[in-house]
């Protein structure tokens, strides 16, 4: 399960305000200026925190911890998150119309093992929501028979 992820976004408020309605949460300042975070106050201690663009984490030195420093600005991002939400598919694609972002019904057949909601988040960066109704397919497809049909046999690990 994962409890929390960060992301960079051209409008960070914007953006966190779109997610909180997909996740039924609710929008604050983060610890960064110009940040915000998204709370669904599940039970998982769920949340997103939307930085500004160019926002990334780095390592600290020696014993510091990570911290967030202003770097150059990419398109798209190789990260990418999939998450079960309570909204229904017509409440997201029509938050991501009135957004003006990409979204795309992935239905599940020959082509991808379980359905899931293309969401693009201005644009350039994806995400996966899964409404309640998705939900059984993908765990499905996650169980260990299904993924050696997917994936064939795991690799052995390498001894050294």
């Amino acid at each position: 399960m994962i409890h929390h992820i960060s992301i960079d976004a051209h409008n960070p408020l914007r953006v966190a305000n779109a997610l909180a309605e997909i996740l039924n949460g609710k929008t604050y300042k983060f610890l960064i200026a110009g940040s915000y975070v998204v709370l669904p106050f599940d039970h998982y201690g769920t949340h997103i925190v939307v930085f500004q663009e160019g926002d990334v984490w780095a390592p600290g030195a020696d014993i510091e911890s990570a911290k967030v420093i202003q770097t150059t600005t990419a398109n798209f991002a190789s990260s990418h998150g999939a998450i079960s939400v309570p909204t229904t598919q017509h409440q997201i694609e029509k938050i991501a119309h009135r957004e003006g972002w990409r979204v795309l019904i992935r239905k599940q057949g020959d082509e991808v093992p379980f359905s899931a909601i293309e969401f693009w988040v201005e644009n350039r960066l994806l995400f996966e929501f899964f409404p309640p109704e998705f939900v059984p397919q993908y765990l499905q497809a996650m169980q260990p028979e299904a993924i050696v049909k997917i994936l064939g046999q795991p690799i052995q690990p390498l001894l050294v």
